[in-house]
């Protein structure tokens, strides 16, 4: 399972200040919650969550996250303490106004497999095309942020590799990301935050990975180096790579940065790094 619909009717669980979430994913790119998949088991780390707002309030898709616990733990159901539900960690990475959602007969054009004025409840798994097809939709109504900055994107891998990576080649490639950590880590490379040292087992694993040059700015016969292309970074250097830059802050300027205002970590950093650091440089330019 790649992706999975969680529903969120608010008049029957409303328990979070959904507009300062909102500002809140907007501001440091991440909110997590605790969510309920009903009676669903099959659900895995990493597995894409679209957010679909149900009930009288007016419905469609709302929101995107990422499922960062390894699996659905049961508990007390939200709505109905005396029955047993199993829930997700969820890490939500962008999440519209509400009134902004995209509505189910836009949906529907673009992804009819997928029953959206009769999902309720969370848990409905859907199928990699129709995700694409939802991806394809999401950048075109989403937020008007350009291109993901934490993924590989199609095209960069060499020809040989597309076959490999075609379940979620819209815009994510797992291969490239798995690559990315199992060198560098799941530390934030600029000031070495663990998300699993800080969150325990939710936190296993989890780490944004940024394009040290911007997918914008490589050509489309470019073939990805996910060792020296990607790095992992937490959410809020992350943010702050981009924050006010048009070319993002290298992770020797967040380093700087961050050792400037006297939080820097000790950490080692290697030959392999300082030249991947070098190469990304030359292909940037002058800023």
């Amino acid at each position: 399972m790649t992706a999975i619909i969680l529903g969120w009717n608010p008049d029957r669980w409303n328990d979070w200040n959904y507009a300062d979430v909102v500002e809140r994913v907007a501001a440091t790119g991440l909110h997590l919650e605790r969510w309920s998949v009903g009676r669903h088991r099959n659900i895995s780390a990493g597995t894409d969550a679209w957010l679909l707002l149900q009930g009288d309030h007016g419905r469609g898709l709302i929101g995107h996250g990422v499922v960062v616990s390894e699996q659905p733990e049961p508990g007390p159901h939200y709505a109905e303490p005396g029955k047993t539900a199993m829930y997700v960690q969820v890490a939500f990475d962008i999440l519209l106004p509400r009134g902004d959602q995209i509505l189910p007969e836009i949906l529907k054009e673009v992804a009819p497999a997928v029953p959206w004025g009769s999902v309720f409840g969370s848990g409905h798994a859907v199928e990699p095309s129709q995700e694409a097809n939802i991806r394809a939709l999401w950048s075109t109504f989403g937020p008007s942020q350009g291109p993901d900055p934490t993924e590989a994107v199609p095209g960069t891998y060499p020809e040989g590799a597309v076959v490999r990576v075609e379940v979620n080649s819209y815009e994510r490639s797992p291969e490239a990301r798995r690559a990315c950590i199992a060198y560098h880590g799941t530390n934030c490379a600029a000031c070495g935050f663990s998300f699993e040292l800080a969150y325990g087992g939710i936190g296993k694993g989890f780490i944004h990975i940024h394009h040290v040059v911007p997918v914008s700015q490589l050509g489309s016969d470019y073939q990805l180096d996910p060792i020296t292309d990607l790095v992992p970074l937490c959410a809020n250097c992350h943010a702050m790579a981009h924050q006010g830059v048009s070319t993002p802050r290298t992770v020797a300027e967040l380093r700087r940065i961050i050792a400037e205002a006297g939080f820097l970590r000790g950490s080692t950093v290697t030959d392999k790094q300082l030249e991947a650091q070098r190469q990304a440089r030359e292909l940037l330019g002058p800023r």
